[in-house]
């Protein structure tokens, strides 16, 4: 038999800054570059955020820091 199975490409991974959830039965957590609030709370449960480490892979935020972002629409 022939079989063509193409070999599999490496994903480069990084150590990253991300917030996870700290109520115990919850799973959630987001990268920090993908976060609008400078201490978010988790989108899951509503429960405090801390700032931790883990390994993911290398992902580009093309939109800059939206913690800097205004919330909100300014009427004139």
């Amino acid at each position: 038999m022939n079989y063509r199975k193409k070999p599999v490409e490496e994903i480069p991974e990084e150590n990253t800054a991300i917030w996870a959830c700290t109520n115990e039965g919850c799973n959630g957590w987001m990268r920090d570059n993908f976060a609008f609030d400078t201490v978010p709370s988790c989108r899951l449960c509503n429960a405090p955020m801390v700032r931790s480490m883990k390994m993911l892979p290398l992902l580009l935020n093309s939109n800059g820091d939206l913690k800097s972002l205004k919330k909100g629409i300014s009427i004139t």
